[in-house]
Order: C-alpha cells, then sequence, then structure tokens
C-alpha cells in the first residue's frame, strides 16, 4: 500500500453508504491496525438524495481526510457516477450497480458493473442490505490488493449491526464477496 489508499461509497440517502465507510474505516483501525479517518456529504433532502462517504486509509500519517483521487469507488446510483466516477484515480478500480446506473462515462480506471442492489433484492430479500453487499464487494478488492483481509471486514460489520440481523448482514457479505469474487 502506498501511504495513502483512499475509498468512496456513493449512491443514495438511504442506501448506508456512510456506514459502510465507517464499517471500513473501523475495520482498517481496529483490526488491522492501520490509520483511518471517514468523511460523508450528503444534501439536506437525505433520504433519497446523492450522498457520499470516503475512508482514507494509510500505514502512516494522514495528512489530510478527504478523498481527492479516489483509488477505489463503489457507485450505486447514476447521478453519483455521473459526478465521481471521473475523480477515479488512473488505474483505479470502480464498481459501479448495474440496476441504478445504466451509463458509464469514459474512464481510465477498471470498471466492474455489477447486480449490488439486485444481489440484496433477491438473495437477501431485502434492498436495506445493498450497503453490505457493496461491503462484500470492497472487501474482496481490498483482499485481491493485499490491503486488508475480508474476516476484519466482516467483524466489523458484525460489531455495528443492529442485534438480530447479523445472520442476514452476513449472508448480504458473503454473497457482495461472491460477486466481485467471480470478477476478479
Amino acid at each position: 500500500m502506498s501511504d495513502r489508499y483512499e475509498i468512496r461509497f456513493a449512491g443514495s440517502g438511504g442506501q448506508g453508504v456512510i456506514l459502510a465507510a465507517v464499517v471500513i474505516g473501523e475495520a482498517a483501525a481496529i483490526f488491522e491496525g492501520l490509520n483511518a479517518v471517514q468523511s460523508q456529504a450528503y444534501g439536506p433532502e437525505a433520504r433519497g438524495g446523492k450522498s457520499k462517504s470516503e475512508v482514507v486509509i494509510s500505514r502512516g500519517e494522514i495528512d489530510y481526510p478527504k478523498a481527492t483521487s479516489p483509488d477505489l469507488q463503489i457507485i450505486l446510483n447514476q447521478t453519483s457516477c455521473d459526478e465521481f466516477l471521473p475523480e477515479t484515480v488512473q488505474g483505479g478500480i470502480v464498481i459501479v450497480d448495474d440496476t441504478y446506473v445504466s451509463t458509464v462515462p469514459e474512464s481510465e480506471a477498471e470498471v466492474f458493473m455489477l447486480p449490488i442492489v439486485k444481489t440484496a433484492r433477491e438473495k437477501i430479500g431485502r434492498e436495506l442490505v445493498t450497503n453490505m453487499v457493496a461491503l462484500g464487494v470492497t472487501a474482496r478488492v481490498l483482499e485481491i490488493l493485499d490491503l486488508m483481509k475480508p474476516d476484519s471486514v466482516k467483524k466489523a460489520i458484525l460489531a455495528r449491526v443492529p442485534k438480530g440481523t447479523e445472520e442476514m448482514n452476513e449472508k448480504a457479505f458473503h454473497e457482495g464477496y461472491e460477486l466481485m469474487k467471480e470478477k476478479k
């Protein structure tokens, strides 16, 4: 890992992108011993409006808490895709949901279109766990890059989700991990 690795989750308010970045930050700091800082931004309409959340992880000090050129982006809606995808660092990775994103702007990043929302809806039965499916995808990418172990992300999820929902959230995480495993 270079001194800094930037991750952005973007979508609509209510899709859980803020929680997703919090979980990755906690997994990095608590279970991997890395430095991590998380930030977020969302419109005044909150649910349904544009939302983004970022986490910066590093082995060293983090001098600026926001993503300037994300290395990894997980994008869950068209508005966010149009606005944020071009900011991805050259050679970075972008995961785009194929339910709410129909066109992807040109990019010098490696782009994967995955059925994140569809997986939450059809395999888990609840679109509410879209962010957990996205976290499974993210965990696989971070594993491939040798930045974080998937188990660290899973532990952070289980420490964060409401009691009684652990099994559903863990299953959603696993489904997302398998989605990305099929791709890379």
